[in-house]
């Protein structure tokens, strides 16, 4: 039915209103003399309708057709009104005033700047980043627009908008003079472009932001040459030939604790360049003890330092870290460092076997990285979850590594790349114990020194079974180098172990043992595994079985632990080889058994097949297989014991393909 202009008003006012109370659509259509008449008419036309206090559009077609079809004043002329019947509601008052505004208007724009810090607080930054966009649309040109438009891009990068973010930066650009002002401009659009494109062009635009700001303050000017220092130190190169640690004097000992912690980063990230270990390391534990000292809240000091505890091994320091920064992120909204600190934290979980909660963090990050709109982003938590399968001996490594490479191929990655080709080169590696050559290919491609002495202990296994001693040498030199510079417990054991190796049969338990008791001061336990698995393969080849059965022992219980599947089984063939016999069951037996061992016999009593009890227990077939084999499972026992154990072919001298498990050596 056609409706008179009063009815087609009040049915404007409908449209525009967001908070669907009656009274606040009748107050404002009366002062557009729209009274009830207009109200009935718009009810019987059915297409609005009333339920107490509430009024709602027959579609959410309606409401787009109606306010389309409003000219732009009529349209400005309801969101006026609404703005005057809403001041109690600060917040909705502010946008119906911006929508009414076709010009500059700074009581406009101050209502709108109070929007955005209010959403800022409680972490809606992409509210936030609307509302500085508008207020800056309704600001004359100037440097006051510009600064609003920089806020607006640091809104939108928090909330995971990077190329909205880069679009506001852009427009930004253009009314930004003031040289502070610029170089965080500056430094903002290195930080969206080292992190969605290119690490060297990112890098050279916070180069560009330091230079600017140490001509002006040297609080900002200290870190900004800090960050430049850190991109360096992951090998971001700039045609610059600017040294960041030369842009700021070292500060006085009385400066803010977050100028005198910049300044040690600073130095340490210059030292790391260098690969001067000894003093890469002094530098980062001067930053840690003083922001021990005094805890600072700095969105550029906190991540860097936990970029410097990876850098040198400190797993327990990097863990706390990257959990402060994931708390204190999700109590901002700041969904980009929400991810940076998931997969970031998730490095230290993989170092020390907490691979379910670094499997759950990268899990998480995931569908953060793909809402950003640059796929990318979401090569380093894939990367993440296929190194994780590999070291469970999970097949989903496989697809992982599949879809690492088509994002790689397909999508420019930025500062992490270099990092998911490390994690994608060692998860192929372990992918492909079984063949060390193949093995040994894959894992000689890492290049990042971090995720090089992480991967050392496979690398070694690989290059003496291949016999390329000469690459486990190169390694080794380089570790030994790493080792002496930081006096890392972890770092001492890896090179001992190395060591261990290489040495002739008489020296080879010297650094072995040297190896395990460095073990007992680091949190790695898969390193502390694969050295019990090594000494014990070694004892066994020197004829010393009894001896040896203590460490793979050991070695078996530690990988049962975390879940490394094909090492353990590679223990457990070791123990058969040395003469380990299966235990008769008795009541104490049952105690020694792991939680999961006990977990699938109790359900192998009940008659349950192999599929059936993986499926209980949310594990694979081939681990429930695993389990049902191990030496400590109680043996069968007639018809009312736990049931035929199935055996494989072959004997521990039989190799097992795509599964890591390799044979005894002899």
């Amino acid at each position: 039915m056609s409706l008179d202009e009063p009815a087609q008003r009040f049915l404007l006012v409908a449209a525009t209103d967001d908070t669907a109370r009656l009274t606040v659509v009748r107050d404002t259509a009366e002062r557009l003399n729209a009274a009830d008449t207009a109200l009935d008419a718009a009810e019987r036309s059915g297409s609005l309708r009333v339920d107490g206090d509430t009024v709602t559009l027959y579609h959410p077609l309606v409401r787009s057709a109606v306010y389309r079809a409003a000219t732009s004043a009529q349209r400005r002329a309801v969101h006026r009104v609404l703005a005057d019947v809403l001041t109690g509601d600060p917040e909705r008052r502010a946008w119906h005033l911006a929508a009414a505004a076709d010009r500059p208007d700074e009581d406009v724009v101050a209502a709108l700047d109070g929007v955005a810090e209010r959403a800022a607080a409680r972490g809606g930054h992409e509210a936030a980043a609307a509302a500085r966009a508008r207020a800056a649309e309704l600001t004359v040109g100037g440097e006051a627009r510009g600064r609003r438009l920089y806020l607006a891009a640091s809104s939108a990068w928090l909330g995971a908008h990077p190329s909205r973010a880069s679009a506001l930066a852009r427009a930004a650009a253009a009314d930004v003079t003031d040289p502070l002002l610029r170089a965080q401009l500056l430094a903002l659009q290195g930080q969206i472009e080292w992190n969605t494109r290119s690490l060297n062009d990112g890098y050279d635009l916070v180069l560009q932001a330091a230079e600017l700001a140490a001509d002006v303050d040297p609080a900002p000017a200290a870190q900004l040459a800090m960050l430049a220092a850190s991109l360096a130190a992951f090998g971001a190169r700039s045609p610059r030939t600017v040294n960041p640690t030369a842009l700021v004097a070292e500060p006085a000992p009385d400066a803010p604790t977050r100028v005198r912690a910049a300044w040690a980063l600073l130095q340490g990230f210059g030292a790391v360049a260098r690969c001067d270990w000894a003093t890469a390391a002094e530098s980062f534990r001067c930053a840690f003890v003083l922001t021990d000292a005094d805890p600072v809240d700095d969105h550029m000091l906190q991540p860097n330092l936990g970029i410097a505890a990876m850098l040198i091994d400190d797993d327990e320091r990097g863990l706390r870290l990257h959990e402060e920064q994931l708390t204190a992120a999700r109590r901002a909204g700041a969904l980009n460092m929400v991810e940076h600190a998931l997969t970031r934290g998730a490095h230290f979980q993989i170092a020390t076997g907490a691979w379910s909660k670094a499997a759950a963090a990268a899990a998480e990050a995931l569908p953060l990285t793909v809402g950003t709109g640059h796929p990318g982003l979401s090569a380093l938590p894939t990367a993440q979850l296929a190194l994780i399968a590999a070291l469970r001996g999970d097949d989903a490594a496989d697809r992982h590594l599949d879809r690492v490479a088509e994002i790689r191929d397909k999508h420019p990655v930025g500062i992490t790349d270099g990092l998911v080709a490390d994690l994608a080169q060692w998860a192929r590696g372990l992918r492909n114990a079984a063949q060390p050559v193949t093995a040994l290919h894959h894992l000689g491609q890492i290049e990042g020194p971090v995720w090089r002495r992480l991967a050392a202990l496979d690398l070694f296994d690989a290059a003496v079974r291949g016999d390329r001693q000469d690459v486990a040498r190169t390694w080794l030199a380089e570790l030994e180098q790493f080792a002496a510079g930081t006096g890392l417990p972890a770092a001492t054991a890896v090179v001992e172990h190395g060591r261990a190796l290489l040495a002739d049969d008489g020296d080879a338990e010297t650094h072995f043992r040297r190896a395990l008791a460095a073990h007992a001061d680091s949190p790695r336990l898969r390193d502390r595994a694969t050295t019990h698995l090594a000494f014990g393969e070694h004892l066994r080849r020197a004829r010393r079985r009894v001896d040896a059965r203590d460490h793979l022992r050991t070695a078996l219980a530690l990988f049962e632990d975390l879940g490394a599947t094909p090492w353990a089984e590679r223990a457990t063939q070791e123990l058969r080889a040395s003469g380990e016999s299966a235990r008769r069951r008795d009541e104490t037996t049952a105690t020694e058994l792991t939680r999961q061992e006990r977990q699938v016999a109790a359900l192998v009593r009940q008659g349950l097949s192999n599929r059936d009890v993986a499926a209980q227990l949310f594990v694979s077939p081939r681990t429930v297989d695993f389990h049902r084999l191990s030496p400590r499972m109680p043996r069968p026992s007639g018809r009312g014991g736990i049931g035929l154990l199935r055996s494989r072919a072959g004997t521990a001298g039989s190799p097992s393909g795509r599964s890591g498990v390799h044979p005894a050596r002899p």
